[in-house]
């Protein structure tokens, strides 16, 4: 399915945020450019022409929008955050008040803002679960509660075993009963990405806009019976490399470890996905095919469709049965830029 004008203008009309970073729309009345959710007044479609990436725009003399900011990525951590993030991670007794926000010429509402859309909570309880978290890791390696109390700036031991069960739900001292998944944030460029990780490998990834998101971290919440907490985590450093070789073309394959979340059936599936060569496309029918049961095309399809760890395990390769793009998570217009990135179409 090729991606017209006239697609691209009623994507624009409608604010479709599925289509944020495969096109932007040029206003040859005001010479600026627009992201496809811009809320400022639609132009008639014979006053707008169409590009695939911002440097096309202003080699055409086209300004960036100030309403809509079409050279920021919708969605992307703000260098801002990334900085407050780095110092988490690499010091995460640190205790950060509105005062050394501020300090740092911030505005502690905006930081709260950001944190509450993207995280579900302030930043003070943020840095708290991500104290908490790294305090987690070091008890499962052997270390004792009163070390890691005091090593993680913890005043007292009753104030560590009170912050530490009202997260985890038990005390320091029962972290053998208890499991974390990683969670970070990724940026890449057709947008934020949300992966998570276990000690074995990447349970999620999927693009921060997913509307099925939520239910996702939910589920490998009860799957693997874990509190899903912001932290880094040793297969993130693989990951985050392997992402960016793959969007830069120089990667066909991943060998970060995996930790899928699913029933037998599912992870049949989704291990024939991972067996589709990069730069080609399958249909439902080849994949049921390849299981060994013609008849089972709508299962393979709803397995698909449960699949949470995008790319690495390629559920994008899979078409209609038409050569028509069929639904997908991150929106269908992802897919269609994930296929071209590997040359499985050209438009």
């Amino acid at each position: 399915m090729k991606l017209t004008e006239k697609i691209m203008y009623e994507a624009s009309y409608t604010k479709d945020v599925s289509f944020e970073g495969i096109f932007w729309m040029g206003v040859k009345t005001t010479g600026i450019f627009c992201r496809p959710t811009c809320t400022a007044r639609k132009p008639k479609f014979e006053n707008v022409e169409f590009f695939f990436n911002t440097k096309e725009a202003m080699l055409k003399g086209y300004r960036p929008c100030k309403v809509c900011q079409p050279l920021e990525n919708l969605d992307a951590t703000p260098q801002y955050i990334k900085e407050l993030l780095k110092e988490i991670s690499d010091d995460p007794t640190l205790k950060l008040k509105d005062y050394d926000l501020v300090q740092r010429g911030l505005e502690p509402a905006t930081v709260r803002r950001w944190f509450l859309k993207h995280h579900g909570i302030t930043f003070h309880a943020f840095q708290r679960m991500s104290k908490l978290n790294t305090a987690f890791k070091k008890l499962r390696q052997g270390e004792s509660v009163t070390e890691v109390a005091f090593d993680m700036g913890y005043d007292s031991l009753s104030g560590f075993n009170e912050g530490f069960k009202n997260i985890f739900g038990v005390s320091p001292k029962n972290t053998h009963m208890e499991k974390v998944i990683d969670l970070k944030r990724i940026e890449t460029m057709l947008g934020t990405m949300i992966a998570c990780a276990d000690e074995h490998g990447i349970c999620l990834l999927e693009f921060s806009d997913r509307k099925a998101l939520p239910t996702e971290l939910k589920s490998i919440a009860e799957y693997f019976k874990a509190n899903i907490i912001q932290g880094e985590n040793p297969h993130f450093i693989t990951l985050e490399e392997e992402l960016k070789d793959y969007f830069e073309g120089t990667r066909t394959r991943f060998s970060v470890p995996l930790s899928p979340v699913g029933t037998d059936f599912q992870k049949e599936v989704w291990r024939v996905l991972q067996e589709i060569p990069y730069g080609t496309t399958r249909t439902y029918q080849e994949q049921a095919d390849i299981l060994g049961n013609r008849k089972s095309v709508r299962a393979v399809a709803n397995a698909n469709g449960l699949n949470k760890i995008s790319i690495i395990i390629p559920c994008h390769r899979v078409i209609g049965s038409n050569g028509h793009l069929t639904g997908y998570g991150g929106g269908i217009w992802r897919k269609q830029k994930l296929l071209e990135l590997e040359k499985a179409i050209l438009f």
